[in-house]
């Protein structure tokens, strides 16, 4: 199994941005543990600050690879282009978010994603993104 995480803008500073809402740990130590505790899965990190960046990536892998974790960051809340492009291939995506988005400012509780995502994952901290890997597997065994 093939799974792509895929961090957009700012996720670059996890470890050191708004820890008292992000945490302390960076996302290589996080990324790291994961790989560690599922080395039956082909698992692969990307973060860029760029949109185009995201959605080349989404292009490359969505008729390939098993899944997609996508935390997108801003753009969540802010462009159809990766919604479009998340619409446009076959690889499943599921939507993570580090935070509780529906307890935070008023414009982050829009989510342009959701509706082209198997699923959202919020508010669990770094755990969100192991959920949505146990859902990617969970669904391929049956």
């Amino acid at each position: 199994m093939q799974i792509l995480i895929l961090n957009g803008p700012n996720l670059n500073l996890l470890g050191v941005r708004e820890p008292e809402i992000y945490g302390n740990q960076t996302f290589d130590e996080y990324f790291r543990e994961l790989q560690n505790k599922y080395p039956e899965i082909e698992m692969y990190y990307e973060q860029t600050n760029i949109e185009g960046e995201m959605i080349d990536k989404i292009h490359e892998v969505g008729f390939s690879y098993d899944g997609i974790i996508l935390n997108a960051g801003a753009y969540t809340h802010t462009s159809i282009a990766i919604a479009d492009a998340i619409a446009a291939v076959k690889t499943p995506v599921i939507e993570v978010h580090i935070s509780n988005t529906a307890c935070r400012e008023p414009f982050r509780r829009i989510s342009y994603l959701t509706a082209v995502c198997r699923g959202m994952i919020m508010g669990f901290g770094l755990k969100s993104y192991e959920l949505a890997l146990q859902a990617f597997i969970t669904n391929s065994e049956k």
